[in-house]
Order: C-alpha cells, then sequence, then structure tokens
C-alpha cells in the first residue's frame, strides 16, 4: 500500500519493495528489512528509517495511548475512546475491533497492532480529522517486531499479564519479558498494582487496584444488577456506576477511569458521570439472548475463561468452548481444567482449528479434565450449541466462549462464515 505525502522530495512512501519506484520511498522496518535491495532494484526514490519521518504524519501533534495485557486491552480502550467522545474530546482508536474516529467507523477489524506504516498512517488520519487523542491496543507481537518505532506514548497502560502467544514467545517468562518491556522508558504509564507480574520503570508510573494500594483504589464495588464502585484518588472520594458485568470489567473500568483523569484536565467528578453511558464492547459478555439466558464471550485463554465463568458462579453454567489451532498448546488443558472446575456440564467443540486436527485440539483440552462424567465432545461448533440449548434447563446458562464478536470460522486457511451469536438467534428463531 502507497501512502501519498505531500512536500516532500518522494511522492509516496511504502513497506513493500514491490511497490518502489523513482517516486515511491521504501520505509525500512524491522519486518521488511532484508528486501532493501529488492526496493533499490525496483528503482525506489530512497530508502527510509520508519523513525525519520514520524513527524511527517504528524505525531508529534497528538496524544496517543498505548494499551497491553493479556486481556482487557479491547474493553479498555474502547471505554477510553467512548469517555473522552463523551467528554467532547475528539477522539481516534485503533485496535483489535478496526479504526474508529469520533463515534464513526472507518476501517473494519484486522490485526490487533497493524504494520507500524499503517499505524502512522491511521494517527495521519487521525489528526487531519482534528483528533486529540489516538487510543490504541498494542499486542506482544508488535512489541517484539517492533511494530510500534518512533512512536512517543502519552500514555502505556497494563491491564494484566497470565499466559497466552507461547506458540510465538515459547515461554510464559519471555512473554512477561515482552509485555514488561513496554513500560522501561521515563513516558507516563498506568499500571496495574494487583499484577504481580509486572515489572516497570517507576518514574512517572500510576497504578490501579482493587486488592492493593494505589494511585487510584476501588475502595468498595458491588456487582449486583451490572456494577458500581467508589475509587479514591488521594483525598478524593468519586463513585460510578456501570452497565458492565464482572468482577474483572471493574479492573477495565478502573484503567479507563484512571486514564482519563491522567490524560485530561476534566474532574474526576466529571468523568465518572460518562461512565454508565459506555455499553461495553461487542462479543464481550454479550447477552444474546435473556430467556434462556446465553451469553457470549471472547475468553480464549485460561485467565480470560476464569473471569467470565467466576463473574457468572452464581448460576448453573453450560459451557461450549474449543481452542484455536496453530496457537499457544500449553494453555489447552489449563482451559479444560478451568471449564469442568466451574461448569455444571462441558461441551467441547471445534474453535478456529486452522491447519491442525480439531481431534487433537480437543484432546490437548481433555488431558487437563481428570472426570469427564459432565463432558460432551462435538467437533461441529453448531452442533455443539445446539446440545448445550437443547439440555438448558429454567436459570441455567448457556455460555459460549473462544470467538466473541467473529462473523466466520478458520478452518486450514478459510474463514467460513460462522458466528455464534447468529447461530443461537437461529436456532432459538429469534430472527423471525
Amino acid at each position: 500500500m502507497k501512502i501519498e505525502l505531500p512536500n516532500q522530495d518522494f511522492r509516496y512512501v511504502t513497506e513493500n519493495s514491490k511497490e518502489c519506484d523513482k517516486e515511491t520511498a521504501f520505509v525500512k522496518t524491522t519486518q521488511n528489512e532484508n528486501y532493501v535491495e529488492d526496493a533499490k532494484a525496483n528503482n525506489a526514490h530512497s530508502i527510509i528509517e520508519i523513525k525519520d519521518i514520524a513527524s511527517l504524519f504528524g505525531l508529534d501533534k497528538i496524544k496517543i495511548v498505548g494499551i497491553t495485557g493479556t486481556n482487557g486491552k479491547t474493553t479498555t480502550a474502547s471505554a477510553i475512546y467512548s469517555f473522552l467522545l463523551d467528554l467532547d474530546y475528539k477522539v481516534a482508536m485503533q485496535g483489535t475491533r478496526g479504526f474508529f474516529m469520533n463515534d464513526e467507523v472507518v476501517e473494519g477489524k484486522s490485526l490487533t497492532t497493524p504494520s507500524v506504516l499503517n499505524t502512522y498512517r491511521h494517527i495521519y488520519q487521525a489528526v487531519e480529522a482534528g483528533c486529540e487523542y489516538f487510543i490504541m491496543e498494542v499486542s506482544s507481537h508488535a512489541i517484539v517486531q517492533k511494530r510500534i518505532d518512533g512512536i512517543e506514548f502519552e500514555l502505556k497502560i497494563l491491564t494484566n499479564i497470565t499466559q497466552d502467544h507461547l506458540d510465538y514467545h515459547k515461554t510464559l517468562g519471555e512473554y512477561i519479558s515482552v509485555k514488561n518491556s513496554f513500560f522501561q522508558d521515563d513516558g507516563k504509564k498506568l499500571i496495574n498494582k494487583d499484577e504481580d507480574k509486572a515489572s516497570f520503570n517507576i518514574k512517572n508510573t500510576f497504578t490501579y487496584g482493587i486488592e492493593n494500594p494505589a494511585t487510584y483504589k476501588l475502595m468498595a464495588y458491588s456487582l449486583n444488577d451490572a456494577s458500581s464502585g467508589i475509587i479514591q484518588h488521594f483525598q478524593k472520594v468519586v463513585p460510578f456506576t456501570s452497565s458492565l458485568h464482572g468482577f474483572f470489567n471493574l479492573y477495565n473500568l478502573m484503567a479507563s477511569i484512571s486514564a482519563v483523569d491522567i490524560l485530561t484536565d476534566k474532574k474526576l467528578e466529571d468523568i465518572v458521570e460518562v461512565v454508565d453511558n459506555f455499553a461495553g464492547v461487542s462479543g464481550r459478555m454479550e447477552q444474546v439472548c435473556e430467556l434462556p439466558n446465553v451469553i457470549v464471550d471472547f475468553a480464549h485463554t485460561p485467565d480470560g475463561m476464569a473471569q467470565v465463568l467466576n463473574a457468572l458462579k452464581e448460576k448453573e453454567l453450560l459451557v461450549v468452548f474449543g481452542a484455536g489451532g496453530d496457537r499457544d498448546k500449553e494453555k489447552r488443558p489449563l482451559m479444560g481444567k478451568i471449564a469442568v472446575t466451574l461448569a455444571k456440564k462441558v461441551y467441547i467443540t471445534s474453535d478456529n482449528p486452522r491447519n491442525e486436527d480439531p481431534e487433537a485440539i480437543i484432546d490437548d483440552i481433555l488431558k487437563g479434565i481428570v472426570d469427564k462424567t459432565d463432558v460432551v465432545v462435538e467437533l461441529n461448533r453448531k452442533k455443539a450449541i445446539e446440545m448445550a440449548l437443547d439440555e438448558q434447563e429454567d436459570d441455567e446458562v448457556v455460555v459460549i466462549l473462544g470467538k466473541g464478536d467473529e462473523s466466520y470460522q478458520i478452518i486450514y486457511d478459510r474463514k467460513l462464515p460462522f458466528d455464534d451469536r447468529e447461530v443461537v438467534r437461529e436456532l432459538l428463531n429469534l430472527n423471525s
């Protein structure tokens, strides 16, 4: 993809060596540095380091917020985006759900953190649209692959660190180290004080927490009929209410409220007034149907599953889930163990098997389950959902995990139409 930049010796920049010509400069990044000679062979106007063109994209004209963590990135980013918009700021957001500006969808879903030049392009669009803030999710892959090179963050946020992506990072220690490497500079940081695996440069660090003393401390909370809480920030004590469910969302809300307080000159009392306007993220603790009660969630890690199921622990749960193929295999038995511990009955099925044998993935999950009395294996995801719905009684809750608002199922290299929510609506005749 070529990007046109006005008032330069070159007309375009690109990350793709094949797109180079005498008007197009090649932007060298960690991902494409082996293609420099190919770019020269294609008569590239010049070879440019990514960090050297940051100012051309207006990165110095907007406040950039980066959020990383195993779980909660999307909800926290979306909440900050929502709060700032409701407080009358112009804001852009980039992440798993796509690219948004000023409450409009600009681009659909893509990578959590796109290529560095694509992020630069989004920032440029945000600056041109008059945005004051650019909120972005930062994945562990992006940190390793330097897809955030040249970006000066106004604030960096850590949600949590639990097991994920060990197919890429190899060990949990390496994964933890990568996440923490994001917080070693002197810039402003907002850290979850209850995350004991967090390691950071204490300079310019703010913290939020529920269990431990923190800059922003949740003094009390209630999870009846969604959630509410009381925040203490030094001498200020401020209550808030939210439509979000689950203890884990208290952390996402604390991170979001704290971030907006750090980023703006708004009073904390004014910030909490807009919290209840945020209805959450599609596919995250999304109630597809009230009677019967069916909930869909994106949770695809052991910790994510535990958070969602514990949030519903007052109910009898029928849980449908699988695990993604070509991804961290070590988490699969842990997911199985958590499911049978917290659910009345478990339906293990296919997720996005990609290039793996779905039966082999399920075998990995089953290794974590000793007593399989209340476990059903059904490879066909639609049939597994149907079985759970057919067997659901009274006030039991069917919880479908792993894919959230994804509208496809990845089998080999094909994306086949499949949306857990639409499947539920079809099976319950809710679309008629």
